[in-house]
């Protein structure tokens, strides 16, 4: 009974982790277009 106790943790935190991740990667692809977006601009 323990070890599925430990199994349902861990698969929890793998999938919560799993989407910070994902957060975490919209986030910087957000980023990376603002900075391509304000160097567009300054080439004008």
């Amino acid at each position: 009974m323990r070890f599925y106790l430990i199994i349902m943790l861990l698969t929890c935190l793998i999938c919560s982790g799993c989407e910070t991740f994902k957060g975490f990667g919209q986030d910087v692809q957000k980023a990376g277009d603002w900075v391509e977006r304000t160097a567009e601009r300054a080439k004008k």
